[in-house]
């Protein structure tokens, strides 16, 4: 095997299993987690100015991802020490406290998760990984180290995914503020997977059920 292939769990695949030391303990992954939505993210390093700012953001955000039933978990190939002192750092320069844990990897779940893009050196890149109530992969997301990442984003997939999942809709390009199509914060009907399914379609769009540019491409309000 060549030492710089990368092989990473898939959208469908198992959250990869790991056991970890954490800023708040042991954790045991994904078990730990069952019955809550995760976010899993790897950040570059400690005592960095644009992992500092995502921090911080990430911290803003935290009781709005509560209330999506979503826990937060970083992770750094830095020891604990480490990841300590610059959480207590931002919490006296800044003035907020880091509520959720970071684990202290040594670049095993670095590698179970490809984080570790050996073009850009030897630390984690900035993945975000989201992890459903039943240990299931639902979303990648990689960025550059140079990248930092954009909340309002991960706070809309997760949403998005939540709706998706309790209606079985789909999101159209930018929603809930969708221009393209003016669709807004329309939800889009899973196409007709069949000639029967896509006839009924149109007629329930004449009696109003739902709006229709053509059989395969029908939209509706929640």
């Amino acid at each position: 095997m060549n030492e710089e292939e990368i092989f990473l769990p898939l959208i469908g695949d198992p959250a990869p299993e790991f056991k970890a030391k954490t800023t708040h303990g042991m954790v045991n992954f994904p078990k730990d987690y069952q019955g809550k939505w995760v976010i899993l993210f790897s950040h570059p390093a400690d005592f960095t100015p644009v992992c500092t700012t995502e921090f911080v953001a990430f911290q803003n955000k935290y009781d709005e991802f509560q209330k999506l039933n979503t826990e937060l978990i970083g992770l750094s190939i830095d020891q604990v020490f480490s990841h300590i002192k610059w959480v207590e750092w931002i919490k006296e320069k800044l003035n907020v406290e880091i509520k959720f844990p970071i684990i202290a990897d040594h670049g095993e779940v670095g590698a179970l998760y490809g984080m570790i893009h050996p073009t850009k050196g030897s630390s984690t890149v900035r993945a975000v990984f989201l992890i459903d109530p039943k240990g299931i992969v639902r979303t990648m997301i990689y960025y550059p180290p140079e990248l930092g990442r954009n909340f309002d984003e991960l706070l809309r997939m997760v949403k998005a995914i939540q709706i998706s999942d309790e209606h079985k809709v789909a999101m159209p390009a930018d929603w809930p503020n969708n221009t393209s199509l003016d669709l807004k914060d329309r939800v889009i009907v899973p196409p007709a997977s069949d000639v029967k399914t896509a006839k009924d379609r149109l007629a329930k769009a004449k009696a109003g059920e739902f709006e229709c540019f053509d059989w395969w491409l029908c939209h509706k309000k929640l």
